[in-house]
């Protein structure tokens, strides 16, 4: 198989001699296009750690969310089986990967990153699936059964699009192991799940602890139309 050459040219300009590498992830049947983890036991250039920062690779690692909420759709099925299903900050793709892999009608992955929706098509290919595309969320009609979410809210400032995923879909699964104080009146703790990231960044162990929320969209209230006399 061969490596997506855009995507080696991109993760080269930050890490010259980095390489892309299909891997396994465990606990699945899926394979991903990861940054080699050989790599990422040296140490970094001034360099390329201020290239890192700046421009960080998300689409070249499969977080633990990630990896917990596709182990957690491959056992559950049911969650997305004849489904329209939209994957919030794809990434790797890999939530939505697992997504049609488990029998959804229709899978879209949602990115702002170009580099994340080509990683996406990559690892799509990768595991013979079709998915969709999307660059903005908010474009998106209200046509959704579920929305997918996996460490998005390692950032504060994304929080308040917890209100927003029911916009766009009926129910919404949110994977996540960084917020501790999770507190949101739409959301319910359903799981608490297992994974690390690859390939391992040595993270704290608290951060294989993934905690899984969902959201069920209130119904519309009913309302009685006037009958003429």
């Amino acid at each position: 198989m061969n490596i997506p050459f855009g995507l080696q040219q991109s993760l080269s300009e930050l890490l010259g001699d980095a390489r892309l590498v299909a891997t396994d992830l465990p606990g699945t049947a899926l394979k991903l296009w990861l940054i080699d983890a050989h790599n990422m036991d040296r140490a970094f250039t001034p360099d390329e750690t201020r290239r890192i920062l700046y421009e960080p690779p998300y689409w070249a690692f499969c977080w633990a969310s990630g990896l917990a909420l596709a182990r957690f759709l491959a056992e559950q099925p049911q969650w997305v089986k004849g489904k329209r299903v939209l994957d919030f900050g794809a990434g790797s793709g890999v939530a939505a990967i697992a997504a049609a892999r488990a029998g959804a009608l229709e899978v879209v992955a949602c990115d702002l990153d170009p580099l994340a929706l080509a990683a996406c098509r990559a690892n799509a290919q990768l595991n013979d699936v079709a998915l969709g595309y999307s660059s903005d969320f908010f474009a998106e009609a209200d046509r959704f059964d579920l929305i997918l979410v996996a460490d998005v809210l390692y950032d504060r400032e994304n929080l308040p699009l917890l209100d927003q995923f029911p916009s766009r879909g009926q129910q919404t699964l949110v994977a996540d192991s960084r917020v501790r104080d999770f507190k949101h009146p739409l959301y319910r703790q359903l799981a608490m799940l297992k994974a690390l990231t690859l390939p391992d960044l040595a993270e704290p162990h608290e951060f294989r602890n993934v905690s899984l929320y969902h959201a069920q969209r209130e119904p519309a209230p009913f309302s009685h139309c006037a009958q003429p006399l």
